[in-house]
């Protein structure tokens, strides 16, 4: 099956109110055109589960989606550096679901593998353990974790051939492979789409059984001179 799709096509099927799941970190290995096209087509009222916030600063990647106040819940390990999210926060625009980065990326596992949860003992004695429930194993506390799975990943990759099949590129991989398996419906953007074979079996991350669409993004170098310009722009890199 060739899943190689129209970006815009894709995107008809998201609807006001869908969970949605954004690879990334701080914009890397972030799926820039599906985000821009999320912001473009103004869908609305979206549960947002992302590993961290934007770029810091803001500006940019997840950025404009709280700009519009398009986001009216976002599950994270971490917000600080959006400002954007910091403001409609503030308002009461926004409900912020915090979890500890392993607990949130284990939760997100476990909702891919069809388990009813996860047991960590981070959080005991804490505000995070609170409406949760608790277990003792071997004299030792832990909390239970529910899963969490949304009804669309978007997940960016290096390279993906026309099964789905995904391969990434350096720290860019970071979420993206957990995200893909936690979604009804994953949606893959590529600098490169291939042909079936020429990504060697041992460098696919996401198999393509998880993928339902391929997008067409920027190409490799198109996305080194947009985060050059970002790194200029903003004093990182001289």
């Amino acid at each position: 099956m060739n899943k190689v799709m129209d970006l815009d096509k894709v995107m008809e099927k998201v609807h006001d109110g869908a969970t949605i799941m954004v690879g990334g970190f701080l914009g890397v290995g972030a799926p820039l055109k599906c985000i821009e096209k999320l912001v473009e087509r103004q869908v609305k009222d979206l549960t947002l589960i992302a590993v961290v916030n934007s770029y810091p600063g803001g500006g940019f990647d997840l950025a404009p989606l709280f700009k519009n106040k398009q986001v009216k819940k976002f599950i994270t390990a971490h917000t600080g550096t959006c400002p954007e999210a910091l403001e409609i926060y503030k308002s009461g625009e926004l409900e912020v679901e915090f979890y500890p980065m392993g607990t949130w990326i284990e939760k997100i596992r476990a909702g891919g593998a069809g388990l009813g949860g996860v047991l960590t003992p981070i959080g005991i004695g804490t505000l995070v353990e609170e409406g949760k429930q608790k277990l003792t194993i071997n004299g030792k506390e832990y909390l239970l974790e529910l899963p969490l799975r949304a009804d669309f990943a978007f997940i960016k990759g290096y390279r993906a051939d026309r099964l789905g099949n995904v391969q990434y590129r350096g720290v860019s991989i970071n979420s993206n492979p957990i995200l893909a398996i936690a979604a009804d419906y994953t949606v893959a953007e590529v600098n490169e789409i291939v042909e079936v074979g020429d990504i060697e079996p041992e460098r696919v991350g996401t198999p393509g059984v998880f993928v339902k669409a391929v997008i067409q993004g920027y190409t490799l170098a198109e996305h080194q001179e947009i985060f050059k310009d970002l790194w200029v722009r903003t004093g990182r890199l001289s």
